[in-house]
């Protein structure tokens, strides 16, 4: 598991990104429960996540609607399979809006451009 934290702020709002390689839908959700097993991670407003499995998308917003699909996109984008990416949100006090999509943007493209494996 790689982990990025305090990459960006936006209005109060923080986030981390992390990731790793899964290959079934049993492995992407271990891999959420083992993250928010760090205490930071489970009090977190958001921990939204996806993964293609081979050609199978999984996702989840978990609050933060619409959030899983961009992350989705993005790894079709990259060509990136079994590879699970969750991008963790602690809400500061005010609404991004459409601005909270770039954010989720600008996680995912961190990670894919600092991950090791």
């Amino acid at each position: 598991m790689e982990q990025f934290d305090k990459i960006l702020t936006d209005r109060g709002s923080k986030y981390a990104v992390s990731g790793g390689p899964v290959t079934s839908r049993a492995e992407a959700l271990e891999f959420i429960k083992t993250l928010r097993r760090q205490k930071k991670f489970a009090k977190a407003t958001h921990n939204t996540w996806a993964v293609l499995l081979g050609d199978i998308p999984l996702k989840n917003d978990d609050g933060e609607s619409g959030a899983g699909i961009v992350i989705l996109r993005m790894l079709e984008r990259e060509g990136l399979r079994d590879h699970i990416v969750v991008v963790t949100r602690w809400y500061g006090g005010k609404h991004l809006g459409g601005d909270r999509f770039r954010r989720v943007q600008d996680a995912v493209r961190y990670y894919l451009d600092n991950r090791t494996g």
